[in-house]
């Protein structure tokens, strides 16, 4: 405040250059220094957290520093993404620097900057809350350089988001590990949208969020909205997370938080492994139909499917014929007792049944 006032008082001052490295000058303070006119002021604790902030000021067209909030897109022609994650990385490190949210939307980022990431989460003067690197081809080496970070009590994220990052079972669990190693972690949110996480990858970090121990609060790992909500609405239901039913049974009675158009939308998000579905026995042709056409999108797991007693119309067949036919198709076992099907859907279940026999077990009966 006295140098600014004393700088400002005086219109014919030479000063050009102020070093005041080593300092605290809060965030007013960097401001006020900051609109001196023609005044090189220098804060930072090194020349390349110096050089950083400068190449910074001019990629963003102001001053870093004076920052809560970092959005980059496309890193400036000729710089390479790690580098200037590498470069961008010092100066979140410095104690001047307090940006608490960054989002860095470049695609040719890597697990190469995971590194240089892991280092500014486990410094003690780093400020950030929020990181989000959705898009990047971070594998699951990349996300285990990050949990290095994630790991340190000094770590003050309380927000990641790796979204569309190509992880895998490996890097689920090793998140999951850094977090439970770490039970002063502030992590609350864990948005891990669009991986594959194998079949452990789910409950490692679902039973994390169980553990009261720890902070995570949500956890968001389906594709949709519409998927997200039906796990919850299914949770509710059923009294357990749906992600780690192998089996759902839906003959009986439906609660009414078991409505179809919900069910529908996880069964066609490739989180839900479930192996046995027995439908229930709806007079809706409309309400078969649709399931089947979400078993479609996701029918690698599926391995039995009970369809007693309900009596499908021509498009809930054609449905039904063109899961059947699916490659990726795996079932072993299919139940169609009391359906009422006449010669055609005969004809047509047949045809499709000889076109991909492979892993049936046990067909109609």
């Amino acid at each position: 405040m006295s140098l600014y006032s004393a700088l400002t008082s005086n219109p014919s001052s030479h000063l050009t250059d102020l070093d005041l490295r080593g300092n605290h000058p809060a965030e007013w303070g960097v401001k006020m220094l900051s609109d001196v006119p023609k005044l090189k002021l220098r804060l930072l604790n090194s020349p390349a957290a110096e050089e950083a902030c400068a190449s910074l000021s001019k990629t963003l067209g102001s001053n870093p520093l004076l920052l809560r909030e970092m959005k980059l897109d496309r890193i400036t022609a000729g710089v390479s993404g790690d580098s200037r994650v590498k470069q961008l990385c010092v100066l979140l490190q410095d104690s001047n620097c307090t940006l608490e949210k960054l989002q860095i939307n470049d695609d040719h980022l890597t697990a190469e900057s995971c590194s240089a990431f892991a280092k500014v989460l486990s410094s003690e003067s780093c400020n950030l809350k929020e990181l989000d690197l959705r898009n990047k081809n971070l594998q699951d080496f990349g996300v285990k350089d990050l949990c290095k970070g994630l790991m340190k009590p000094s770590c003050k994220l309380q927000i990641l988001r790796l979204i569309d990052c190509s992880i895998k079972e490996e890097g689920y669990e090793a998140l999951s590990s850094a977090l439970k190693s770490n039970p002063s972690s502030h992590v609350t949110e864990l948005d891990l949208r669009g991986n594959d996480p194998g079949d452990s990858g789910v409950k490692k970090l679902t039973d994390l969020q169980k553990d009261k121990k720890y902070k995570l609060e949500k956890l968001r790992l389906l594709k949709s909205p519409a998927a997200e909500e039906a796990c919850d609405s299914l949770t509710k239901a059923l009294g357990s997370n749906p992600l780690l039913l192998r089996e759902l049974d839906l003959s009986k009675s439906k609660p009414k938080d078991l409505r179809i158009e919900k069910i529908c939308a996880l069964l066609q998000d490739s989180h839900f492994r479930l192996q046995k579905l027995t439908l229930h026995q709806t007079d809706s042709k409309t309400e078969f139909s649709g399931l089947v056409s979400a078993l479609i999108l996701n029918p690698s797991h599926l391995r039995e499917l009970n369809l007693n007693g309900i009596k499908p119309d021509t498009p809930g067949v054609e449905n039904l014929c063109k899961l059947l036919k699916n490659p990726d198709c795996k079932l072993e076992k299919l139940q169609i007792i009391n359906c009422t099907l006449d010669v055609a859907g005969c004809a047509a279940l047949s045809s499709a049944l000889c076109s991909n026999p492979s892993h049936l077990r046990a067909g109609p009966q």
